[in-house]
């Protein structure tokens, strides 16, 4: 029995594949404020990340900016078959970002973007129905990313950046065991550091038409020597080593965004991106367990995620000489099958709607803002290893504030 109930917890044991969740989108004012939009606009510093290329063509010879968010997420759950109903507790998620440009030459400029792009907090009630496949979870991902960008032409530039990514996760669950203090439970917690690439091509077609592209790699998290601290019975701890160790390997997935910018007039910017997301790099999960016993021991666990896209509108409107106001919307799918769909991976195809504004402090100063609402479109499904099947629910509110220094 106890060999069964492992299996079943090493299956659902994702570290917290929220889809569309852990990929963070807010990393930028700016760019938030219209829909994530910007592989085709030239926006300043932040293009580090949409699109490097355009960092050739940017007007200023300095751009710095710098900002975060304040992430409120909700996810309700109804059980199958049960008047059970529950809801998450989580903690405010914070993603920042920081972005320089300067000019070196005519045709070169320099960057360096510090940035969250992956990442994830999320807390059931301790003693909820799923608390033997999750109680919370916090997934961080913190990308530093020097660039160099080259103007081809006067009408296309050419940049791209090493991604260098610090991650770590931390984890707890219930298990359906005897712990020193009633119910067993483990901690799974670790840190790494890996490696990719972002590069990109901006193209300016005309004063009014610009068009960019944009890859961002997948990037292998590869945790060794994670520690697994099993919190059970004294009677159980030969069997469930208290100080274990483990490595997985968790991907960020790669992205290529097609955009498109159009100018209407010399205060009407508008622009559209689609974005591609390699989601099929995410098939297994595999757990190695350095001590493995009869009751614990590694495990092989598919996932079979699924490509998705992202299509995303903005646009941009010059109020005053003083003020520039933004708006946009998206929708992301989900790369989540029914038969994975679980309280730690609630995925479910979203509709996001944004505005936002620049204010002109002076000819170098702007503090810009966003607000971002995220609606989960309902999901009835379940996850099939461990028979746990319900209704899924989720929305986000998401206000974020940075400020801009250009010259």
């Amino acid at each position: 029995m106890n060999r069964f109930i492992i299996v079943i917890w090493l299956a659902a044991l994702a570290i917290n594949s929220h889809a569309e969740g852990y990929q963070v989108n807010v990393q930028s004012q700016k760019n938030t404020a219209m829909g994530h939009t910007g592989t085709a606009l030239m926006l300043g510093a932040s293009s580090v990340h949409f699109n490097p290329g355009a960092l050739g063509l940017m007007k200023k010879n300095y751009d710095i900016t710098l900002g975060g968010s304040f992430v409120f997420s909700n996810v309700t759950f109804s059980k199958q078959n049960s008047t059970y109903q529950t809801e998450t507790e989580s903690p405010t998620g914070t993603p920042f970002y920081f972005y320089g440009a300067a000019r070196l030459s005519d045709r070169l400029v320099a960057g360096l973007g510090i940035n969250t792009p992956f990442g994830n907090s999320l807390a059931w009630k301790e003693d909820w129905d799923g608390r033997y496949l999750i109680q919370d979870i916090s997934l961080r991902a913190i990308v530093v990313q020097p660039t160099l960008s080259f103007k081809i032409s006067d009408k296309l530039g050419f940049g791209a950046g090493a991604m260098i990514v610090f991650g770590g996760v931390d984890l707890n669950k219930a298990l359906p065991l005897m712990g020193p203090d009633g119910e067993a439970h483990v901690n799974i917690n670790g840190t790494t550091t890996s490696f990719g690439f972002n590069a990109g091509l901006y193209y300016q077609a005309s004063d009014a038409l610009s068009f960019g592209l944009d890859y961002r790699s997948k990037v292998a998290m590869e945790m060794e020597g994670g520690d697994a601290d099993f919190f059970v019975a004294p009677g159980l701890s030969a069997a469930f080593p208290a100080k274990n160790k483990f490595d997985a390997e968790l991907p960020l997935p790669a992205n290529l965004t097609l955009g498109a910018g159009y100018k209407v007039n010399n205060k009407l910017t508008l622009a559209a991106d689609l974005q591609y997301v390699f989601w099929d790099a995410y098939q297994e999960l595999v757990f190695d367990f350095q001590q493995n016993t009869p009751q614990l021991f590694d495990s092989y666990n598919p996932r079979e995620y699924k490509n998705t896209m992202i299509y995303r509108l903005g646009a941009e409107y010059l109020f005053s000489d003083k003020l520039i106001v933004r708006a946009g919307a998206y929708f992301d799918e989900t790369p989540i099958s029914d038969e994975y769909l679980n309280p730690e991976t609630p995925g479910m195809n979203k509709v996001g709607m944004s505005l936002g504004a620049s204010y002109f402090l002076n000819d170098k100063w702007s503090v810009d803002a966003s607000f971002l609402y995220i609606t989960g479109m309902e999901r009835d499904a379940g996850y099939q290893p461990a028979n746990f099947y319900g209704t899924y629910n989720s929305r986000a509110i998401i206000p974020g504030i940075g400020i801009t220094y250009a010259f």
